[in-house]
Protein backbone atom coordinates (compact mmCIF):
# COMPACT_ATOMS: atom_id res chain seq x y z
CA UNK A 1 0.00 0.00 0.00
CA UNK A 2 1.12 3.55 -0.67
CA UNK A 3 -0.29 7.04 -0.36
CA UNK A 4 -1.54 8.93 -3.41
CA UNK A 5 -2.22 12.67 -3.32
CA UNK A 6 -5.30 13.83 -5.25
CA UNK A 7 -4.84 17.39 -6.53
CA UNK A 8 -7.23 19.90 -8.09
CA UNK A 9 -6.84 19.98 -11.89
CA UNK A 10 -6.16 23.17 -13.81
CA UNK A 11 -9.20 25.44 -13.44
CA UNK A 12 -8.02 27.96 -16.01
CA UNK A 13 -8.68 31.62 -15.28
CA UNK A 14 -11.57 30.91 -12.92
CA UNK A 15 -11.62 32.72 -9.60
CA UNK A 16 -13.37 31.90 -6.33
CA UNK A 17 -13.54 28.15 -7.03
CA UNK A 18 -15.54 26.96 -4.06
CA UNK A 19 -16.08 23.53 -2.54
CA UNK A 20 -19.86 23.13 -2.51
CA UNK A 21 -20.13 19.42 -1.65
CA UNK A 22 -17.89 16.71 -0.14
CA UNK A 23 -19.03 13.31 -1.43
CA UNK A 24 -16.87 10.88 0.58
CA UNK A 25 -15.80 10.16 4.14
CA UNK A 26 -12.50 9.11 5.71
CA UNK A 27 -12.13 5.33 5.53
CA UNK A 28 -14.49 4.99 2.57
CA UNK A 29 -13.43 2.74 -0.33
CA UNK A 30 -13.62 4.52 -3.70
CA UNK A 31 -13.27 3.33 -7.26
CA UNK A 32 -11.80 5.15 -10.24
CA UNK A 33 -14.00 8.11 -11.27
CA UNK A 34 -16.05 8.05 -8.04
CA UNK A 35 -16.85 11.64 -7.13
CA UNK A 36 -14.77 12.98 -4.24
CA UNK A 37 -16.18 16.51 -4.09
CA UNK A 38 -18.03 19.11 -6.15
CA UNK A 39 -16.48 22.50 -6.93
CA UNK A 40 -18.07 25.56 -8.49
CA UNK A 41 -16.61 28.57 -10.26
CA UNK A 42 -18.32 31.45 -12.02
CA UNK A 43 -18.38 29.36 -15.21
CA UNK A 44 -19.08 25.79 -14.18
CA UNK A 45 -19.84 23.40 -11.39
CA UNK A 46 -18.12 20.03 -11.68
CA UNK A 47 -17.36 16.87 -9.79
CA UNK A 48 -13.76 16.04 -8.92
CA UNK A 49 -13.45 12.28 -9.52
CA UNK A 50 -10.96 9.91 -7.97
CA UNK A 51 -8.13 9.01 -10.40
CA UNK A 52 -7.33 5.83 -8.44
CA UNK A 53 -9.12 3.07 -6.60
CA UNK A 54 -8.35 2.97 -2.92
CA UNK A 55 -9.36 3.96 0.59
CA UNK A 56 -9.79 7.62 1.62
CA UNK A 57 -7.03 8.22 4.17
CA UNK A 58 -7.68 11.94 4.70
CA UNK A 59 -9.81 14.77 3.29
CA UNK A 60 -7.92 18.05 3.05
CA UNK A 61 -10.83 20.40 2.18
CA UNK A 62 -14.22 21.24 3.64
CA UNK A 63 -17.43 22.91 2.50
CA UNK A 64 -16.95 26.56 1.65
CA UNK A 65 -13.18 26.37 1.09
CA UNK A 66 -11.82 28.46 -1.80
CA UNK A 67 -9.29 26.36 -3.70
CA UNK A 68 -7.05 26.63 -6.77
CA UNK A 69 -5.14 24.50 -9.26
CA UNK A 70 -2.79 22.03 -7.58
CA UNK A 71 -4.36 22.22 -4.14
CA UNK A 72 -4.45 18.94 -2.23
CA UNK A 73 -7.94 17.46 -2.08
CA UNK A 74 -7.46 14.11 -0.41
CA UNK A 75 -4.97 11.35 0.29
CA UNK A 76 -5.78 7.83 -0.88
CA UNK A 77 -4.28 4.50 0.17
CA UNK A 78 -3.76 2.61 -3.09
CA UNK A 79 -2.42 -0.87 -3.85
CA UNK A 80 1.05 -1.19 -5.41
CA UNK A 81 -0.40 -2.88 -8.53
CA UNK A 82 -2.79 0.04 -9.08
CA UNK A 83 0.04 2.56 -8.77
CA UNK A 84 2.19 0.65 -11.28
CA UNK A 85 -0.65 0.39 -13.77
CA UNK A 86 -1.33 4.09 -13.49
CA UNK A 87 2.31 4.99 -14.16
CA UNK A 88 2.35 2.76 -17.25
CA UNK A 89 -0.88 4.34 -18.47
CA UNK A 90 0.47 7.87 -18.18
CA UNK A 91 3.76 6.96 -19.84
CA UNK A 92 2.06 5.43 -22.90
CA UNK A 93 1.63 7.49 -26.09
CA UNK A 94 -1.80 8.92 -26.88
CA UNK A 95 -3.53 7.36 -29.85
CA UNK A 96 -6.33 8.90 -31.90
CA UNK A 97 -8.71 6.09 -32.89
CA UNK A 98 -9.50 7.91 -36.16
CA UNK A 99 -6.15 9.26 -37.34
CA UNK A 100 -3.71 6.60 -36.17
CA UNK A 101 -0.73 7.03 -33.82
CA UNK A 102 0.52 10.43 -32.75
CA UNK A 103 3.78 11.32 -30.97
CA UNK A 104 3.96 11.12 -27.19
CA UNK A 105 3.32 14.48 -25.51
CA UNK A 106 4.35 16.13 -22.30
CA UNK A 107 1.12 18.13 -22.30
CA UNK A 108 -2.44 16.93 -21.69
CA UNK A 109 -5.70 18.52 -22.83
CA UNK A 110 -8.00 19.82 -20.16
CA UNK A 111 -11.76 19.68 -20.39
CA UNK A 112 -12.18 22.72 -22.63
CA UNK A 113 -13.65 23.45 -26.08
CA UNK A 114 -11.17 23.45 -28.95
CA UNK A 115 -10.83 25.81 -31.91
CA UNK A 116 -9.87 23.85 -35.04
CA UNK A 117 -9.04 25.56 -38.36
CA UNK A 118 -11.83 24.72 -40.78
CA UNK A 119 -11.37 26.37 -44.18
CA UNK A 120 -10.31 29.63 -45.75
CA UNK A 121 -12.95 31.98 -47.07
CA UNK A 122 -13.18 33.06 -50.69
CA UNK A 123 -10.84 36.04 -50.27
CA UNK A 124 -8.13 33.81 -48.81
CA UNK A 125 -7.68 35.94 -45.71
CA UNK A 126 -10.36 35.30 -43.09
CA UNK A 127 -10.44 31.80 -41.63
CA UNK A 128 -13.24 29.68 -40.19
CA UNK A 129 -12.67 27.87 -36.91
CA UNK A 130 -14.80 25.04 -35.56
CA UNK A 131 -15.67 25.12 -31.85
CA UNK A 132 -16.11 21.55 -30.65
CA UNK A 133 -16.98 20.06 -27.30
CA UNK A 134 -14.21 18.42 -25.26
CA UNK A 135 -14.52 14.87 -24.00
CA UNK A 136 -17.36 14.90 -21.52
CA UNK A 137 -16.35 11.83 -19.56
CA UNK A 138 -18.61 8.99 -18.50
CA UNK A 139 -21.88 10.91 -18.61
CA UNK A 140 -25.14 10.36 -20.48
CA UNK A 141 -27.90 12.69 -21.62
CA UNK A 142 -25.74 15.83 -21.81
CA UNK A 143 -28.28 18.43 -22.86
CA UNK A 144 -27.94 21.94 -24.25
CA UNK A 145 -30.01 23.96 -21.79
CA UNK A 146 -29.13 27.45 -22.91
CA UNK A 147 -27.77 29.13 -26.06
CA UNK A 148 -26.13 32.45 -25.23
CA UNK A 149 -25.18 33.77 -28.68
CA UNK A 150 -26.68 34.18 -32.14
CA UNK A 151 -25.46 33.86 -35.72
CA UNK A 152 -23.81 37.07 -36.88
CA UNK A 153 -22.87 38.12 -33.38
CA UNK A 154 -19.29 39.13 -32.60
CA UNK A 155 -17.90 36.95 -29.82
CA UNK A 156 -14.77 37.47 -27.78
CA UNK A 157 -12.23 35.02 -26.42
CA UNK A 158 -13.65 33.07 -23.45
CA UNK A 159 -17.20 34.34 -24.07
CA UNK A 160 -19.76 31.67 -23.18
CA UNK A 161 -21.51 30.18 -26.19
CA UNK A 162 -23.79 27.53 -24.70
CA UNK A 163 -24.60 25.93 -21.35
CA UNK A 164 -24.64 22.14 -20.93
CA UNK A 165 -26.20 20.09 -18.17
CA UNK A 166 -25.79 16.45 -17.22
CA UNK A 167 -26.87 14.56 -14.14
CA UNK A 168 -23.54 15.49 -12.54
CA UNK A 169 -22.71 19.04 -13.57
CA UNK A 170 -23.72 22.20 -15.35
CA UNK A 171 -21.06 24.00 -17.37
CA UNK A 172 -20.59 26.78 -19.90
CA UNK A 173 -18.73 26.16 -23.16
CA UNK A 174 -16.64 29.24 -24.02
CA UNK A 175 -15.25 30.36 -27.35
CA UNK A 176 -11.51 29.84 -27.69
CA UNK A 177 -11.23 32.39 -30.50
CA UNK A 178 -12.52 35.90 -31.17
CA UNK A 179 -14.53 36.62 -34.29
CA UNK A 180 -17.97 36.61 -35.87
CA UNK A 181 -20.28 33.62 -35.31
CA UNK A 182 -20.65 32.11 -38.77
CA UNK A 183 -23.04 29.31 -37.77
CA UNK A 184 -24.49 27.71 -34.66
CA UNK A 185 -24.79 23.94 -34.88
CA UNK A 186 -26.76 23.16 -31.69
CA UNK A 187 -30.04 24.31 -30.22
CA UNK A 188 -31.70 24.23 -26.82
CA UNK A 189 -32.76 20.68 -26.01
CA UNK A 190 -30.17 18.96 -28.22
CA UNK A 191 -28.33 15.96 -26.77
CA UNK A 192 -24.59 16.23 -27.41
CA UNK A 193 -21.54 13.99 -27.01
CA UNK A 194 -17.76 14.25 -27.12
CA UNK A 195 -16.38 16.52 -29.87
CA UNK A 196 -19.83 17.62 -31.07
CA UNK A 197 -19.55 20.65 -33.35
CA UNK A 198 -20.95 23.63 -31.46
CA UNK A 199 -20.28 26.59 -33.75
CA UNK A 200 -18.15 27.93 -36.57
CA UNK A 201 -16.47 31.28 -36.03
CA UNK A 202 -15.07 33.55 -38.73
CA UNK A 203 -11.76 34.96 -37.48
CA UNK A 204 -10.65 38.18 -39.22
CA UNK A 205 -7.40 38.27 -41.17
CA UNK A 206 -4.33 38.98 -39.09
CA UNK A 207 -5.68 37.13 -36.04
CA UNK A 208 -5.98 33.54 -37.21
CA UNK A 209 -2.23 33.01 -37.42
CA UNK A 210 -1.82 33.39 -33.68
CA UNK A 211 -4.62 31.04 -32.71
CA UNK A 212 -3.85 27.56 -31.46
CA UNK A 213 -5.83 24.86 -29.79
CA UNK A 214 -5.79 25.50 -26.03
CA UNK A 215 -3.60 23.15 -24.02
CA UNK A 216 -2.62 23.18 -20.35
CA UNK A 217 0.14 21.14 -18.76
CA UNK A 218 -1.00 19.16 -15.74
CA UNK A 219 0.75 16.82 -13.34
CA UNK A 220 0.01 13.13 -13.74
CA UNK A 221 -1.18 13.01 -10.14
CA UNK A 222 -4.09 15.41 -10.80
CA UNK A 223 -7.58 14.26 -11.61
CA UNK A 224 -7.52 15.59 -15.19
CA UNK A 225 -7.40 12.67 -17.63
CA UNK A 226 -5.64 12.60 -21.02
CA UNK A 227 -8.05 13.36 -23.84
CA UNK A 228 -8.05 11.95 -27.34
CA UNK A 229 -7.54 14.47 -30.13
CA UNK A 230 -10.84 14.93 -32.01
CA UNK A 231 -11.01 14.32 -35.72
CA UNK A 232 -12.44 17.20 -37.83
CA UNK A 233 -15.79 16.20 -39.26
CA UNK A 234 -17.99 17.42 -42.07
CA UNK A 235 -20.09 20.45 -41.23
CA UNK A 236 -23.82 19.88 -41.11
CA UNK A 237 -26.15 22.82 -41.73
CA UNK A 238 -29.03 23.08 -39.25
CA UNK A 239 -31.92 25.48 -38.89
CA UNK A 240 -31.02 28.45 -36.71
CA UNK A 241 -33.24 29.61 -33.84
CA UNK A 242 -35.18 32.79 -34.45
CA UNK A 243 -33.39 36.03 -33.56
CA UNK A 244 -34.49 37.82 -30.42
CA UNK A 245 -35.12 41.53 -30.66
CA UNK A 246 -33.62 44.64 -29.06
CA UNK A 247 -31.96 44.48 -25.68
CA UNK A 248 -32.51 40.73 -25.37
CA UNK A 249 -29.94 39.94 -28.07
CA UNK A 250 -26.84 39.64 -25.90
CA UNK A 251 -28.61 39.15 -22.61
CA UNK A 252 -27.32 35.66 -21.79
CA UNK A 253 -23.68 36.43 -22.47
CA UNK A 254 -23.66 39.65 -20.46
CA UNK A 255 -25.01 38.11 -17.25
CA UNK A 256 -22.31 37.35 -14.67
CA UNK A 257 -23.57 34.23 -12.90
CA UNK A 258 -22.43 30.68 -12.33
CA UNK A 259 -24.21 27.59 -13.69
CA UNK A 260 -25.82 26.74 -10.35
CA UNK A 261 -27.34 30.22 -10.24
CA UNK A 262 -28.47 29.95 -13.85
CA UNK A 263 -30.11 26.60 -13.11
CA UNK A 264 -31.95 28.03 -10.11
CA UNK A 265 -33.10 30.97 -12.24
CA UNK A 266 -34.45 28.61 -14.91
CA UNK A 267 -36.33 26.55 -12.32
CA UNK A 268 -37.93 29.71 -10.86
CA UNK A 269 -38.55 31.36 -14.23
CA UNK A 270 -36.29 34.33 -13.48
CA UNK A 271 -34.68 36.47 -16.19
CA UNK A 272 -31.14 36.96 -14.85
CA UNK A 273 -30.76 40.14 -16.90
CA UNK A 274 -33.26 41.74 -14.49
CA UNK A 275 -31.45 40.59 -11.32
CA UNK A 276 -28.97 42.85 -9.54
CA UNK A 277 -25.87 40.98 -8.41
CA UNK A 278 -24.42 41.46 -4.93
CA UNK A 279 -21.28 39.35 -5.39
CA UNK A 280 -17.76 40.34 -6.32
CA UNK A 281 -17.70 42.45 -9.52
CA UNK A 282 -21.50 42.33 -9.60
CA UNK A 283 -21.74 38.54 -9.78
CA UNK A 284 -25.26 37.19 -9.25
CA UNK A 285 -25.50 34.68 -6.41
CA UNK A 286 -28.40 32.43 -5.39
CA UNK A 287 -29.58 34.84 -2.70
CA UNK A 288 -29.96 37.55 -5.35
CA UNK A 289 -32.28 35.30 -7.38
CA UNK A 290 -34.35 34.40 -4.31
CA UNK A 291 -34.64 38.08 -3.30
CA UNK A 292 -35.75 38.97 -6.84
CA UNK A 293 -38.49 36.32 -6.71
CA UNK A 294 -39.63 37.41 -3.25
CA UNK A 295 -39.81 41.06 -4.32
CA UNK A 296 -41.77 40.19 -7.45
CA UNK A 297 -44.29 38.12 -5.47
CA UNK A 298 -44.98 41.02 -3.13
CA UNK A 299 -45.75 43.45 -5.94
CA UNK A 300 -49.48 44.00 -6.61
CA UNK A 301 -50.83 42.72 -9.89
CA UNK A 302 -50.89 45.35 -12.61
CA UNK A 303 -54.36 46.66 -13.45
CA UNK A 304 -53.65 46.93 -17.15
CA UNK A 305 -52.76 43.22 -17.48
CA UNK A 306 -54.52 39.96 -16.88
CA UNK A 307 -51.79 38.83 -14.44
CA UNK A 308 -50.51 36.28 -16.91
CA UNK A 309 -53.92 34.61 -17.36
CA UNK A 310 -54.84 33.43 -20.85
CA UNK A 311 -56.96 35.94 -22.70
CA UNK A 312 -60.58 35.30 -23.58
CA UNK A 313 -60.98 34.53 -27.27
CA UNK A 314 -63.59 36.72 -28.96
CA UNK A 315 -65.34 35.52 -32.10
CA UNK A 316 -66.59 37.83 -34.83
CA UNK A 317 -70.00 38.59 -33.36
CA UNK A 318 -71.21 40.14 -36.61
CA UNK A 319 -71.37 36.63 -38.08
CA UNK A 320 -74.33 35.94 -35.80
CA UNK A 321 -76.24 39.19 -36.24
CA UNK A 322 -76.14 42.95 -35.93
CA UNK A 323 -73.96 44.48 -33.17
CA UNK A 324 -73.17 47.90 -31.75
CA UNK A 325 -70.07 48.81 -29.69
CA UNK A 326 -70.60 51.37 -26.93
CA UNK A 327 -67.53 52.74 -25.13
CA UNK A 328 -67.37 52.56 -21.34
CA UNK A 329 -67.20 55.78 -19.41
CA UNK A 330 -63.89 56.60 -17.74
CA UNK A 331 -65.45 55.78 -14.37
CA UNK A 332 -66.75 52.42 -15.59
CA UNK A 333 -63.39 51.53 -17.10
CA UNK A 334 -61.48 52.44 -13.94
CA UNK A 335 -64.02 50.54 -11.86
CA UNK A 336 -63.54 47.44 -13.98
CA UNK A 337 -59.75 47.64 -13.53
CA UNK A 338 -60.11 48.02 -9.76
CA UNK A 339 -62.43 45.02 -9.55
CA UNK A 340 -60.03 42.83 -11.56
CA UNK A 341 -57.09 43.91 -9.41
CA UNK A 342 -58.98 43.16 -6.20
CA UNK A 343 -60.28 39.80 -7.43
CA UNK A 344 -56.81 38.65 -8.51
CA UNK A 345 -54.99 39.80 -5.36
CA UNK A 346 -57.45 39.05 -2.56
CA UNK A 347 -58.46 35.58 -1.32
CA UNK A 348 -62.23 36.08 -1.29
CA UNK A 349 -64.55 34.16 1.02
CA UNK A 350 -68.25 35.05 1.28
CA UNK A 351 -70.44 34.19 4.26
CA UNK A 352 -74.23 34.52 4.13
CA UNK A 353 -76.73 35.10 6.93
CA UNK A 354 -80.14 36.62 7.60
CA UNK A 355 -81.16 39.29 10.10
CA UNK A 356 -84.65 39.56 11.56
CA UNK A 357 -85.25 43.32 11.31
CA UNK A 358 -88.95 43.32 12.17
CA UNK A 359 -88.53 45.62 15.20
CA UNK A 360 -86.07 47.85 13.32
CA UNK A 361 -88.57 48.32 10.51
CA UNK A 362 -91.36 49.14 12.92
CA UNK A 363 -89.13 51.73 14.62
CA UNK A 364 -88.08 53.23 11.27
CA UNK A 365 -91.70 53.55 10.07
CA UNK A 366 -92.64 55.22 13.36
CA UNK A 367 -89.83 57.78 13.01
CA UNK A 368 -90.92 58.60 9.45
CA UNK A 369 -94.54 59.01 10.54
CA UNK A 370 -93.38 61.42 13.24
CA UNK A 371 -91.47 63.46 10.67
CA UNK A 372 -88.18 63.15 12.56
CA UNK A 373 -86.25 64.07 9.39
CA UNK A 374 -88.80 66.40 7.88
CA UNK A 375 -89.60 65.54 4.31
CA UNK A 376 -86.63 63.19 4.08
CA UNK A 377 -87.52 59.56 4.50
CA UNK A 378 -85.34 57.44 6.79
CA UNK A 379 -84.24 54.17 5.10
CA UNK A 380 -82.77 51.07 6.70
CA UNK A 381 -79.27 51.92 5.44
CA UNK A 382 -78.34 54.36 8.26
CA UNK A 383 -79.23 51.64 10.78
CA UNK A 384 -77.06 49.15 8.88
CA UNK A 385 -74.11 51.58 8.77
CA UNK A 386 -74.41 52.28 12.49
CA UNK A 387 -74.62 48.55 13.27
CA UNK A 388 -71.57 47.84 11.08
CA UNK A 389 -69.52 50.54 12.83
CA UNK A 390 -70.45 49.16 16.24
CA UNK A 391 -69.52 45.62 15.15
CA UNK A 392 -66.21 46.81 13.65
CA UNK A 393 -65.29 48.28 17.02
CA UNK A 394 -65.80 44.86 18.59
CA UNK A 395 -63.95 43.04 15.78
CA UNK A 396 -61.02 45.29 14.78
CA UNK A 397 -59.49 42.76 12.35
CA UNK A 398 -62.30 43.64 9.93
CA UNK A 399 -61.35 47.32 10.15
CA UNK A 400 -57.82 46.74 8.88
CA UNK A 401 -55.58 46.16 5.86
CA UNK A 402 -53.06 43.36 5.43
CA UNK A 403 -49.50 44.63 4.95
CA UNK A 404 -47.82 44.22 1.52
CA UNK A 405 -45.40 41.71 3.08
CA UNK A 406 -48.34 39.59 4.32
CA UNK A 407 -46.60 39.53 7.73
CA UNK A 408 -48.84 41.90 9.69
CA UNK A 409 -52.22 43.65 9.86
CA UNK A 410 -52.58 47.42 9.78
CA UNK A 411 -55.31 48.01 12.37
CA UNK A 412 -57.14 51.32 11.93
CA UNK A 413 -58.26 53.32 14.95
CA UNK A 414 -60.84 55.17 12.88
CA UNK A 415 -64.05 53.76 11.39
CA UNK A 416 -64.90 55.30 8.02
CA UNK A 417 -67.54 53.38 6.04
CA UNK A 418 -67.81 53.53 2.27
CA UNK A 419 -71.25 53.20 0.68
CA UNK A 420 -71.62 52.00 -2.91
CA UNK A 421 -73.82 54.39 -4.92
CA UNK A 422 -75.17 53.57 -8.37
CA UNK A 423 -74.80 56.40 -10.87
CA UNK A 424 -75.38 56.64 -14.66
CA UNK A 425 -71.59 56.62 -15.17
CA UNK A 426 -70.85 53.66 -12.92
CA UNK A 427 -70.45 52.65 -9.30
CA UNK A 428 -69.09 55.30 -6.89
CA UNK A 429 -68.17 54.75 -3.23
CA UNK A 430 -68.40 57.94 -1.14
CA UNK A 431 -67.20 57.69 2.46
CA UNK A 432 -68.97 58.59 5.69
CA UNK A 433 -66.32 59.34 8.29
CA UNK A 434 -66.40 58.55 12.00
CA UNK A 435 -69.71 56.70 11.81
CA UNK A 436 -69.55 55.72 15.51
CA UNK A 437 -69.59 59.37 16.56
CA UNK A 438 -72.72 60.24 14.53
CA UNK A 439 -76.41 59.67 15.21
CA UNK A 440 -78.92 58.20 12.79
CA UNK A 441 -80.14 61.67 11.68
CA UNK A 442 -76.60 62.83 10.89
CA UNK A 443 -75.80 59.65 9.01
CA UNK A 444 -79.02 59.81 6.98
CA UNK A 445 -78.49 63.48 6.10
CA UNK A 446 -74.85 62.98 5.07
CA UNK A 447 -75.69 59.86 3.09
CA UNK A 448 -78.35 61.73 1.12
CA UNK A 449 -75.94 64.61 0.40
CA UNK A 450 -73.15 62.29 -0.74
CA UNK A 451 -75.48 60.27 -2.97
CA UNK A 452 -76.75 63.44 -4.64
CA UNK A 453 -73.20 64.71 -5.17
CA UNK A 454 -72.18 61.37 -6.66
CA UNK A 455 -74.99 61.38 -9.22
CA UNK A 456 -74.27 64.99 -10.16
CA UNK A 457 -70.49 64.38 -10.38
CA UNK A 458 -69.69 66.84 -7.61
CA UNK A 459 -67.87 64.59 -5.16
CA UNK A 460 -64.49 65.86 -3.96
CA UNK A 461 -61.44 63.55 -3.69
CA UNK A 462 -61.68 63.71 0.11
CA UNK A 463 -65.24 62.38 -0.04
CA UNK A 464 -64.27 59.19 -1.87
CA UNK A 465 -61.12 58.22 0.01
CA UNK A 466 -60.15 56.79 3.39
CA UNK A 467 -62.81 54.10 3.87
CA UNK A 468 -61.90 51.18 6.14
CA UNK A 469 -65.02 49.06 5.41
CA UNK A 470 -67.63 49.13 2.65
CA UNK A 471 -71.36 48.45 2.47
CA UNK A 472 -73.07 47.66 -0.84
CA UNK A 473 -76.85 47.68 -0.58
CA UNK A 474 -78.99 46.71 -3.54
CA UNK A 475 -82.23 47.68 -1.77
CA UNK A 476 -85.42 46.52 -3.42
CA UNK A 477 -83.57 45.12 -6.47
CA UNK A 478 -81.16 43.06 -4.40
CA UNK A 479 -82.61 39.56 -4.79
CA UNK A 480 -81.83 36.94 -2.15
CA UNK A 481 -78.07 37.42 -1.91
CA UNK A 482 -74.86 38.07 -3.88
CA UNK A 483 -71.09 37.97 -3.57
CA UNK A 484 -69.67 41.49 -3.14
CA UNK A 485 -66.05 42.03 -4.23
CA UNK A 486 -63.79 43.49 -1.54
CA UNK A 487 -62.69 47.08 -2.04
CA UNK A 488 -58.95 46.39 -1.57
CA UNK A 489 -56.88 47.21 0.41
CA UNK A 490 -59.81 46.83 2.81
CA UNK A 491 -60.31 43.29 4.08
CA UNK A 492 -64.11 43.06 4.18
CA UNK A 493 -67.32 44.28 2.55
CA UNK A 494 -70.98 43.75 3.47
CA UNK A 495 -73.58 43.09 0.78
CA UNK A 496 -77.24 43.79 1.62
CA UNK A 497 -79.97 42.20 -0.52
CA UNK A 498 -83.75 42.75 -0.69
CA UNK A 499 -85.86 42.76 2.47
CA UNK A 500 -88.48 40.02 2.44
CA UNK A 501 -91.32 38.84 4.66
CA UNK A 502 -90.95 35.20 5.68
CA UNK A 503 -92.75 32.86 8.05
CA UNK A 504 -90.66 32.18 11.14
CA UNK A 505 -91.51 29.51 13.73
CA UNK A 506 -91.73 31.06 17.22
CA UNK A 507 -92.13 27.77 19.06
CA UNK A 508 -95.87 27.42 18.76
CA UNK A 509 -96.81 28.91 15.38
CA UNK A 510 -95.40 30.54 12.28
CA UNK A 511 -95.18 34.30 12.42
CA UNK A 512 -94.49 36.70 9.54
CA UNK A 513 -91.13 38.44 10.07
CA UNK A 514 -89.05 40.97 8.10
CA UNK A 515 -85.88 39.16 7.01
CA UNK A 516 -82.86 40.95 5.58
CA UNK A 517 -80.30 38.82 3.63
CA UNK A 518 -76.65 39.73 4.36
CA UNK A 519 -73.48 38.64 2.52
CA UNK A 520 -70.09 39.28 4.10
CA UNK A 521 -67.01 38.92 1.85
CA UNK A 522 -63.63 38.97 3.61
CA UNK A 523 -59.97 38.43 2.81
CA UNK A 524 -59.14 34.92 4.00
CA UNK A 525 -55.45 35.85 4.33
CA UNK A 526 -56.40 38.16 7.23
CA UNK A 527 -59.63 36.65 8.57
CA UNK A 528 -60.60 33.03 9.14
CA UNK A 529 -64.04 31.48 8.93
CA UNK A 530 -64.71 31.47 12.69
CA UNK A 531 -63.97 35.18 12.90
CA UNK A 532 -66.30 35.80 9.97
CA UNK A 533 -69.05 33.83 11.71
CA UNK A 534 -68.66 35.78 14.95
CA UNK A 535 -68.76 39.09 13.10
CA UNK A 536 -71.99 38.15 11.31
CA UNK A 537 -73.56 36.87 14.53
CA UNK A 538 -72.84 40.16 16.30
CA UNK A 539 -74.13 42.22 13.37
CA UNK A 540 -77.35 40.19 13.12
CA UNK A 541 -77.99 40.65 16.86
CA UNK A 542 -77.62 44.44 16.59
CA UNK A 543 -79.93 44.68 13.60
CA UNK A 544 -82.45 42.45 15.38
CA UNK A 545 -82.49 44.70 18.46
CA UNK A 546 -81.70 48.37 17.71
CA UNK A 547 -81.32 49.05 21.43
CA UNK A 548 -77.92 47.37 21.22
CA UNK A 549 -76.68 50.23 19.02
CA UNK A 550 -76.52 52.55 22.02
CA UNK A 551 -74.20 50.20 23.94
Amino acid sequence: MSDFNVLIPDVGEAQDVEVIEVCVKIGQQVEVDDALLVIESDKASMEVPSPRAGKVKSIEVKLGDIIDTGDLVAVLEVAATEEKATKERHSSPIVDPHDGPVPAKTEESVNEAEAIPHAATADGHDELFEIRLPELGDVDDVEVIEVLVEVGQTVSMEQALIVLESDKATMEIPSTVAGVLESLEVAVGDKVTDHTLVAVINVPAGQSGSIATKRTTVETSTVAETLVEPKPTTRVEVDQPSTREGAEKDRGSSVYAGPAVRRLARELGVDLALVEGSGVRGRIVKDDVKLHVKTAMLKPALAETSAGLPEVEYPDFTRFGETEETPLTRMQSRGAENLVRSWLNVVHVTQHDEADVTELEEFRVELNEQGQLGEQRLTALPFILKACASTLREHPRFNASISPTLKSLILKKYIHVGVAVDTPDGLVVPVIRDVLDKGLRDIATELEALSTAARSKKLTPDQISGSSFTVSSLGRIGGTGFTPIINAPEVAILGVARLATKPVWDGSAFEPRKILPLSLSYDHRAINGAEGGRFMQSLVEKLGDVRRLIL
